[in-house]
């Protein structure tokens, strides 16, 4: 019965991929997957996932889980990653991004003779503001409208010039990401601790990768194209800094002051201790002071935050739903016994700690290409983990940390993900054709990652 179960997953697993990847709706394709699953394991007599309530009828049951992953998810890290999401917008409306990009960006101005050299800058640089404007879309949209004409100008091509902003996405991290969010909530650790202790010394060797991987990959590919210098006529002016420069501050202050208010410092006799959620708000209300002061319209500044609002419902309609409907797709393949068989799999193979934890990170990394999204990929497989590191007697942390960061840098090499799709129309170049830059230097810092973090 266990290879009948394990076979059943496999099967929905490659059906919903390929229904991704004929651009389906994620959210419709998981959800429907996970219900039929958890329905064919009653059916069969496997052991079903555990409810708070049930209602007395299996048939009602299936929806019951779709009830109790939304309380559950609602009251944690949904509601953390709808205020981020709340936050993130109303910072863009303000024209708080704007400002932290223009104050980041000075420094590649330095290389006008060496643009291959200030096209890899900017994937530490982005990857800094990518901590603290987390959205992979939101921020490649910013340089796209900053950093792109510059780099440009500089002599890189379009394609070249996008994939490196693209690239600034590539690692999910930071107190203020939502998959840092519930990477944390599964493994039980303060997100700072996480992000200082595990995320960072794990993504600088990264980053240092790409830089030099995208270097000579961005060079052969313009020179093999012949467009290594393209006609600065057609580059758009660099939009000029509209707000005043202090607002480069308000988009780093949650993570500032989840730092400062942390274990990692005792400034006061009784410790305080801020969540993401409580900083994000916290932040927004001083965001909300700036613009007083700036424009001196209390009507104005309080309308503004309906944009906050507004905000945190599409990132509800949007991510919130995909994990719930992800949690109900990783129930389903629970139930048909896909982690012990996996497992199983993993001790007879000899694999061990070490091998599933690659095996779950190249899975996650895959899986995030055919979704084009790394929130779907690791919020599905995510939430397995813990079961898996107890079963093989392996720290959740070393095989979670991996899977996590495999998430994004799949999600930068997919030609369905948002950020790919948003930033080639922008550029007016093919998202296969960014995707042929993004996928070399991504692939080798993968290989880099589970190479350094394992042996």
């Amino acid at each position: 019965m266990q290879y009948l179960g394990i076979g059943i997953s496999l099967i929905f697993i490659v059906i919903v991929a390929r229904l991704l990847l004929k651009k389906h709706n994620p959210h419709a394709i998981l959800l429907v997957a996970g219900l039929l699953m958890l329905a064919i394991s009653y059916i069969l007599n496997f052991q079903m996932p555990a409810l708070k309530n049930e209602t007395g009828f299996v048939g009602f049951d299936l929806f019951r889980y779709i009830k109790e992953s939304f309380i559950k998810t609602n009251a944690g890290v949904g509601l953390m990653i709808m205020s981020i999401g709340g936050f993130v917008a109303y910072i863009d409306h303000i024209g708080a991004s704007r400002a932290l990009v223009f104050v980041a960006m000075k420094p590649l101005k330095l290389f006008k003779k060496k643009p291959y050299i200030a096209a890899s800058m900017v994937i530490p640089i982005g990857q800094v503001l990518f901590t603290a404007i987390p959205s992979a879309a939101g921020l490649s949209l910013l340089l796209m409208a900053s950093l792109f004409p510059i780099l440009v100008q500089l002599g890189v091509s379009k394609l070249s010039a996008v994939s490196v902003i693209t690239a600034t996405t590539a690692f999910g991290m930071g107190p203020a990401s939502g998959i840092t969010g519930k990477a944390c909530e599964i493994i039980d650790i303060p997100v700072i601790e996480y992000f200082i202790d595990s995320q960072i010394p794990l993504v600088w060797p990264l980053c240092i990768s790409m830089m030099i991987t995208y270097y000579f990959v961005n060079k052969y590919f313009d020179r093999k194209a012949g467009s290594n210098h393209e006609s600065k006529q057609e580059v758009l002016h660099q939009n000029r800094l509209d707000v005043p420069i202090i607002y480069a501050i308000i988009p780093i202050l949650p993570i500032v002051l989840l730092i400062i208010f942390s274990k990692l410092f005792t400034l006061f006799s009784t410790p305080i201790i801020l969540d993401t959620t409580t900083a994000m708000f916290i932040s927004l209300f001083v965001a909300l002071i700036f613009e007083w002061v700036r424009k001196r319209n209390l009507k104005d500044v309080l309308d503004s935050l309906k944009i906050f609002w507004n905000g945190m419902g599409n990132i509800f309609k949007t991510v919130v739903t995909l994990i719930i409907t992800a949690d109900i797709f990783a129930k389903g393949l629970i139930s048909l016994g896909f982690i012990e068989g996996l497992i199983a799999f993993a001790q007879n193979a000899g694999f061990g700690a070490i091998g599933i934890g690659i095996v779950m990170a190249v899975m996650i990394f895959l899986a995030s290409m055919l979704m084009g999204s790394g929130n779907a990929s690791f919020f599905a497989f995510g939430p397995l983990v813990p079961k898996i590191s107890s079963s093989l007697g392996a720290e959740t942390t070393s095989i979670i940390l991996p899977m996590q960061l495999s998430a994004s840098m799949g999600r930068t090499v997919s030609p369905v993900a948002g950020v790919i799709i948003a930033t080639a129309e922008i550029a007016q170049v093919s998202t296969i054709a960014i995707v042929k830059r993004n996928l070399i230097p991504l692939t080798v810092a993968l290989i880099i990652m589970l190479t350094y973090h394992y042996i």
